[in-house]
């Protein structure tokens, strides 16, 4: 049974359509929920779905072992950042080398990088005019939204779209996309 970590910064969506995703999979489950935010609604998604899930700071995570020795204790196959904000420190990206993905929420290499996450990338994005987004599961590296490129969906943004809307359409392609992409890498 291959084993996933996630780790998230907010609401927890993505986290919890993988939780659901491989719920009765006998190929894989997601065993450990990982957040930076100690008010993060994953939290709760995670209690009413009887998975383990611990929040840490940026100490334990950037100038301790603290966060890299519980994902040695997890044994994770597959790292999974759905919405996880801050960037991966070198340290966990070496200890588990070709094993940590995220997913964006834009076609990168378009509108990536520090700061480009959630609302300020479909606002940015509406108000650049494009025409099309989309999402992009990419292995994660010591740069942000600079790894390998797995995956890529797109969906059309209309000249009467809002933020809001570009947003929705970017949610839909995540949870129909993400589980499998996770799944297909696991094989």
């Amino acid at each position: 049974m291959k084993r996933i970590v996630i780790f998230a910064s907010g609401s927890g969506t993505n986290a919890e359509n993988l939780i659901k995703f491989f719920q009765n999979s006998n190929k894989a489950s997601v065993v450990q929920v990982l957040t930076n935010n100690p008010h993060a609604k994953v939290l709760d998604r995670c209690k009413l779905l009887k998975v383990s899930a611990l929040s840490f700071n940026k100490i334990a995570l950037t100038e301790t072992n603290d966060v890299l020795n519980i994902l040695k204790a997890s044994k994770p196959d597959l790292i999974v950042l759905a919405g996880f904000l801050w960037k991966f420190p070198e340290t966990i990206l070496n200890a588990f080398p070709n094993k940590v993905i995220n997913v964006h929420p834009a076609l990168l290499p378009k509108y990536g990088g520090k700061g480009m996450y959630g609302m300020h990338i479909h606002e940015a994005i509406v108000a650049n005019k494009e025409t099309e987004t989309g999402i992009t599961i990419h292995y994660v590296n010591e740069h942000y939204d600079e790894g390998a490129i797995i995956f890529q969906a797109k969906c059309d943004v209309s000249s009467s779209d809002t933020a809001e809307d570009v947003a929705a359409k970017i949610h839909e392609l995540e949870m129909a996309h993400f589980p499998k992409v996770v799944e297909e890498l696991l094989k």
